[in-house]
């Protein structure tokens, strides 16, 4: 190899590296950003498209968003808020008053923060024929998929176009009552062993769907849990995203403990707010629970101390995560995390990954480039996998199992 060429690629990694660590570089939570009202104003983008899917009908929704900005905002890299709104998965919509006034306040302190509609409905012709649990259930993991879009979607934009100036690997996952079963399922459920059997995943497009711009990673840096609940309060794992939930103890709707949902039979059980937080507790996860005593279902939405008290836990709880290197966030790194060797790094024709002795439960891995772009998935077969180069430039890349610290990979 000539001098010339030698230097070439010394210039190619060393501005690899240099993107990737500008990837990696923490927010900038100073003079009052994140935590005061700065901005005056906000901007609001109406219908904004962020994919489309099909309805239970069978029929295809275009799948729309608002997006809430800081109005004069000139920072070049902001966290974003991705909203789901409340309606059982039957009503709603993303300009009801509390969407609007949650991405409102948001947005004042800095935030990019988007408002999703997503699919509704399920069949329903009559006490005949009610509502079951598949149908309920089926809604849920339908509204997740669609919130997985709307985050791709941003990924795809900080990659390329950079309308909305999001910094990719600040991205949060947010809902309100059934909205935040759909955040916590975009947060969590990341595994098709995880979905109820008598769901009929394969027909949603899987575990990421298909509602949206494939090829970006849906991963999240937090989950704003607003009244919501899962299927099992087991699909929070070691190492994932940190939680934040508030919700009445005395909520009819969704149970605070676990319970039944929906007014007919058969019912679907759920695990509310007070099963999740101490399950993330139990792991190590980063999370708060703000307990309403007494209190019913979203208090927060028809009560302005309900309200601000939301808000104000919200706001603690996000910004000193935004102090932390963003990469780390997806895959919290701790004494649960395993540990994932790659050598010779760099290397110019494959990688040997050497994986933990339960490599099996790792499951599938990505493999992004310095943008966040999702330019490959593979399932180790073996304690020791070659991860092979094949077709893509030099460069920085980052290898990551869901729940664990991503493992940084450079081909020269």
């Amino acid at each position: 190899m000539n001098l010339l060429l030698r230097f070439a690629i010394l210039v190619l990694l060393l501005a690899s590296a240099s993107r990737a660590v500008a990837q990696l570089a923490p927010i900038d939570t100073a003079r009052g950003r994140y935590y005061q009202p700065v901005f005056a104003n906000v901007t609001v983008t109406s219908n904004v498209t962020y994919g489309s899917a099909l309805k239970y009908d069978g029929t295809t929704q275009t799948l729309l968003m608002d997006v809430y900005q800081p109005t004069g905002d000139t920072v070049s890299r902001r966290p974003l808020i991705v909203f789901a709104h409340g309606g059982g998965f039957v009503i709603g919509s993303k300009a009801d008053a509390y969407p609007v006034a949650f991405c409102t306040r948001l947005a004042r302190l800095g935030y990019v923060v988007a408002s999703i509609e997503y699919r509704v409905g399920f069949a329903f012709t009559g006490l005949a024929q009610p509502i079951d649990t598949p149908q309920i259930a089926t809604a849920a993991v339908r509204g997740g998929l669609d919130m997985k879009a709307a985050i791709r979607f941003f990924r795809q934009d900080a990659a390329n176009a950079k309308t909305y100036r999001v910094y990719s690997n600040y991205i949060i996952a947010a809902g309100s009552s059934a909205g935040a079963f759909a955040a916590l399922q975009a947060g969590y459920l990341d595994k098709a062993s995880e979905v109820p059997a008598y769901v009929n995943l394969a027909a949603l497009g899987g575990i990421e769907g298909a509602s949206g711009t494939p090829g970006y990673s849906s991963a999240v840096m937090a989950v704003l849990n607003l009244s919501g609940a899962t299927e099992s309060p087991f699909i929070i794992e070691a190492g994932n995203a940190p939680l934040c939930s508030a919700h009445g103890t005395a909520d009819a709707t969704v149970p605070y403990l676990q319970g039944k949902i929906g007014s007919l039979l058969p019912p679907k059980y759920v695990y509310g707010s007070g099963r999740l937080n101490p399950r993330a507790t139990a792991l190590g996860i980063t999370n708060v629970l703000r307990r309403f005593s007494r209190a019913g279902h979203v208090p927060f939405e028809t009560n302005a101390q309900y309200a601000d008290t939301t808000f104000w836990t919200i706001r603690d709880f996000l910004r000193p995560l935004l102090r932390r290197t963003g990469v780390a966030l997806a895959a919290k790194a701790g004494t649960a995390a395993r540990t994932i060797q790659a050598h010779p790094n760099p290397a110019q024709e494959a990688v040997q990954l050497a994986l933990p002795a339960d490599w099996a439960q790792l499951g599938e891995a990505e493999l992004l480039d310095v943008a966040g772009r999702v330019v490959r998935r593979f399932r180790p077969q073996a304690q020791t996998t070659s991860l092979v180069r094949g077709a893509l430039p030099a460069g920085v890349y980052a290898v990551r199992f869901v729940g664990q610290v991503p493992v940084r990979v450079v081909f020269e």
